[in-house]
């Protein structure tokens, strides 16, 4: 167990902490303040920001969607050096955040943009960047991961730098109020499976931190067994803050780590527009139960520590059934049938699209989750 663990960004957290930020953006900055589809207008957030940024240059650049796609941008990065411009301020969920980390290094790079998400270009510098976080999900407010689309290709692709940590965040429960309940529901389910593929692995002697993700997924389980007080402070508080412990690097500090749900899911998003962490409910299962036999020390771990079930031959089993349940329970899809795919040659082409894509050939925390595992994987998802 040998890391180097460090996190940048200051949290605000708690109500009234908007007001905060203009003590916390250096006098002089010339800010890019960019949001989604206006829902911030809707719910006073906007309001608040402008009052907040009084006396700032401000130029404003509206319509990143969810799933954010360089097509739209790229605009935003034309924008951001025609103007001058010298700070970016994001204010939504996840998806508008990682749309201004790309906004950030795409603005100190002239190559082509595609070339960031795909590695090819290596960011070494980028804008300042600081967030209002609206929809807990991603934890992208306080780490340094992107992910990007392109649909001309119908790519979804991640990728990170020390340089796109935001200077700070600010977590105001108060932000969640009008959120639809399909986007609370996400943002749970979400939170939950980002612990899992930081935690459903192998046994390392990690207590610290298969303990604390523990504490993330029991905390997790109760905020959606009670999430018929969703509408409460306490609710909307300690779904914020864990959504943020859960990404921000702290638990998956000297231990391995398995993504290849959310790889997999990237690519149900990219080919037919499902919901992220609807992408990830539908595979996530089927994932574990193909890999169970190498997960089984994990899944039984967590069976009795987070969902309370008995010793049994069949644990680690029981437990995947646990967690399929606790999303049927939110309404979640757990099959390609419950998002209305049923067309085998869809699904099909669905999986020749995987088999094309180099970075899919070798998923899985012993990269045992090979395009051949995930033909299977996707074929027990219908």
């Amino acid at each position: 167990m040998k890391f180097t663990y460090h996190n940048p960004t200051k949290i605000l957290f708690g109500q009234g902490k908007l007001t905060m930020i203009r003590n916390q953006i250096p006098s002089g900055s010339r800010i890019l303040l960019a949001y989604g589809g206006g829902s911030i207008k809707a719910n006073g957030i906007y309001e608040k920001v402008l009052d907040a940024l009084h006396g700032f240059k401000i130029v404003e650049f509206s319509g990143i969607e969810a799933n954010p796609c360089i097509e739209t941008l790229e605009k935003a990065v034309a924008l951001y050096k025609a103007n001058d411009l010298n700070f970016i301020l994001a204010v939504g969920g996840g998806s508008v955040i990682d749309g201004c980390k790309f906004i950030a290094a795409a603005a100190h790079y002239d190559g082509d943009l595609w070339d960031i998400p795909r590695g090819v270009h290596q960011v070494q510098k980028a804008a300042p960047i600081a967030c209002i976080l609206t929809l807990p999900a991603t934890g992208s407010e306080s780490n340094d991961n992107s992910v990007i689309t392109r649909h001309a290709t119908a790519e979804k692709l991640s990728f990170d730098s020390p340089h796109l940590y935001p200077l700070f965040a600010v977590l105001d429960p108060d932000a969640m109020k009008t959120l639809p309940e399909r986007q609370l529901k996400n943002g749970l389910v979400d939170a939950f499976i980002h612990v899992c593929e930081q935690y459903l692995t192998f046994p390392t002697g990690a207590l610290v931190q298969d303990a604390y993700a523990e504490a993330l997924l029991r905390t997790l389980v109760r905020l959606g067994k009670s999430y018929k007080d969703r509408e409460t402070d306490e609710w909307r508080a300690n779904l914020m803050y864990a959504a943020n412990q859960g990404l921000n690097g702290l638990i998956s500090c000297g231990v391995p780590s398995d993504w290849a749900t959310h790889q997999i899911g990237h690519e149900l998003t990219a080919r037919f527009g499902i919901d992220h962490a609807q992408t990830l409910t539908i595979i996530q299962p089927s994932l574990l139960r193909n890999q169970i036999d190498l997960k089984r020390e994990k899944l039984e771990q967590m069976g009795t520590s987070v969902f309370s079930l008995p010793k049994a031959a069949d644990l680690a089993e029981n437990t995947v059934d646990a967690i399929e349940a606790f999303y049927q329970g939110l309404a979640m899809p757990t099959s390609f049938s419950d998002a209305n795919i049923t067309d085998q040659r869809t699904i099909d082409s669905l999986l020749d699209i995987i088999r094309s894509r180099d970075f899919l050939q070798a998923l899985g925390e012993r990269g045992t989750i090979t395009p051949s595992a995930i033909r299977d994987i996707v074929y027990a998802a219908r």
